[in-house]
């Protein structure tokens, strides 16, 4: 398995390891997976994200290819900002989710799933071939500081105060700053040149409000603010109209545009979905992802995408994808033949804390 560059730090932290995404990244630490939320939600928490894949697009056409490959015009992306946005294939199936920040006139910065590196590597350099760029794979160590107290920390390293949501900056060469994250606190990710990740982990550490937390609590979090991981909850047989992700492409563009998948989805939106993501509060334990849903015929209607224990929210949560004309009647979850009672709910789960 691959390293990241804070390993040593996480085994000095006595973190429990596990393999993700062909990395081998801390699940949780001494505090425990509740705890390490909790302290999420209420200070600083330090997660290594450098697992990630951050691949720089440069040169005279880099808008125009961030255009033909996502859907959004990225001319009108303002310098600083970054989005959230995806790759579809030509049937409007997501490729991958990701975020695009434009750092220069003629320069982006894509950051994408692990899990999806080398298809969306290919899917890159494959219609980069169209277009004066550049493409350049940054090896960058990353680390996301998530919670309400994170600009107090931060500010103590980079001038951050000013920045709004999705705001981001190059404050050294070698370095990004956004403000954004996936958990629905506020916070920031920041990317270094490898040989600083030690130093600067520790500097942040060193204050009381810091504390590492592991993939467990990354998580639930994320599952309580309502976003989608990929690979559960979406993947190339899920469309952004099925997924509730069309708000990321602007209005002008859901008839059809020059992006990769214009078409299809289109199509996909005149006929209408057949299936939606909803979210749903199981009554009593957790269902899991993968389990079947049925309707009060004990037909199956759907299934949970991504379900667990909710601390902040105090109780389970789970996305799922159901029929769309099932989506309002009563919904079960089929538990080893037991139906348990899910009850629709909207989602995020907990409201987010961004600063806007």
């Amino acid at each position: 398995m691959k390293t990241t560059p804070f390993h040593e730090l996480h085994i000095a932290a006595e973190a429990k390891m596990g393999e993700f995404a062909n990395f081998n990244m801390p699940l949780f630490y001494s505090l425990g997976v509740m705890k390490e939320h909790l302290h999420t939600r209420e200070q600083a928490g330090l997660f290594d994200i450098s697992h990630m894949v951050h691949v720089q697009i440069s040169g005279a056409e880099a808008s125009k290819f961030i255009s033909r490959v996502c859907p959004y015009d990225a001319s009108s992306q303002t310098v600083g900002q970054a989005r959230y946005s995806y790759f579809l294939n030509e049937t409007a199936g997501i490729i991958d989710d990701l975020i695009v920040t434009r750092l220069a006139d003629d320069r982006f910065l894509i950051v994408a799933n692990a899990g999806c590196a080398e298809k969306d590597i290919a899917h890159i350099k494959n219609h980069a071939a169209e277009f004066n760029v550049i493409v350049d794979i940054l090896p960058r160590a990353f680390l996301a500081l998530q919670g309400p107290k994170a600009e107090d920390v931060l500010a103590q390293h980079f001038s951050v105060s000013h920045m709004a949501f999705l705001d981001a900056v190059e404050p050294e060469d070698g370095w990004l700053v956004s403000r954004s994250g996936y958990t629905g606190e506020d916070g920031f990710e920041i990317a270094m040149p490898p040989e600083k990740a030690i130093a600067f982990a520790n500097a942040l550490l060193s204050d009381e409000r810091v504390e590492w937390i592991g993939l467990g609590a990354r998580d639930s979090l994320r599952l309580e603010a309502g976003l989608p991981l990929y690979g559960q909850d979406l993947d190339e047989n899920t469309s952004p109209h099925e997924a509730g992700l069309l708000w990321a492409i602007p209005k002008e563009l859901r008839e059809g545009g020059g992006f990769v998948g214009a078409d299809a989805l289109a199509q996909k939106i005149v006929v209408g979905r057949t299936r939606m993501r909803i979210g749903l509060v199981p009554d009593g334990r957790p269902v899991r992802g993968g389990t079947d849903l049925k309707n009060t015929n004990g037909e199956t209607i759907g299934t949970v995408t991504s379900g667990g224990f909710g601390p902040s929210l105090g109780g389970p949560m789970a996305l799922a994808l159901v029929e769309v004309a099932a989506a309002d009647a009563s919904i079960f979850a089929d538990v080893r033949g037991k139906l348990i009672p899910m009850e629709r709910t909207k989602t995020p789960f907990v409201p987010h804390s961004y600063k806007r």
